[in-house]
């Protein structure tokens, strides 16, 4: 029965070692350790405060970028809306000075034709004029050209003076 119960000696020699190795090892090794575990609990609590605080900045610089992306639209649809206006207020202005200047143009031709169709009137009756002097130079000469013929249309006239 040696085997399975040991003898005192032994049972105290295996006591002593082994309480001997614990207190090493709770010195020496259960120490450092328990210290390293608790330093790499205390990291890893720190690294999961860290990358909960990094993902509330992250989420705080989406919400940010958002905005600044919203704001940057408003933004832009004023400014395409200012420019929109400023095309439709310039093509207006366009429009106006062209039909301004039309009428201006329209005018000008209008006083113009009317100059030049006095002009013309007044050459025609100008032409007119001369061919009447012409043709009734060439009658009285035709007519005149006796001289019995010309003593006749000379009293003629002068009886209708007096009687005027």
């Amino acid at each position: 029965m040696g085997l399975v119960m040991p003898d005192f000696g032994l049972f105290f020699w295996m006591l002593v070692t082994f309480s001997l190795l614990l207190w090493i090892l709770k010195r020496f090794a259960w120490g450092p350790i328990l210290k390293a575990l608790s330093d790499r609990e205390n990291l890893i609590v720190e690294s999961l405060k860290s990358a909960e605080n990094a993902k509330e900045e992250m989420k705080r610089l989406q919400s940010g970028n958002e905005k600044i992306l919203r704001e940057a639209v408003l933004e832009r649809e004023k400014i395409v809306k200012e420019a929109r206006d400023l095309k439709e207020s310039i093509i207006r202005d366009a429009r106006h000075e062209a039909g301004i200047e039309a009428n201006k143009v329209l005018e000008n031709a209008r006083v113009t034709i009317e100059r030049e169709r006095v002009a013309a009137i007044s050459d025609i009756k100008s032409l007119i004029a001369n061919f009447s002097v012409e043709i009734a130079a060439k009658i009285l000469e035709e007519k005149l050209a006796d001289e019995s013929r010309q003593k006749e249309l000379v009293q003629n006239y002068i009886d209708k003076i007096n009687l005027n």
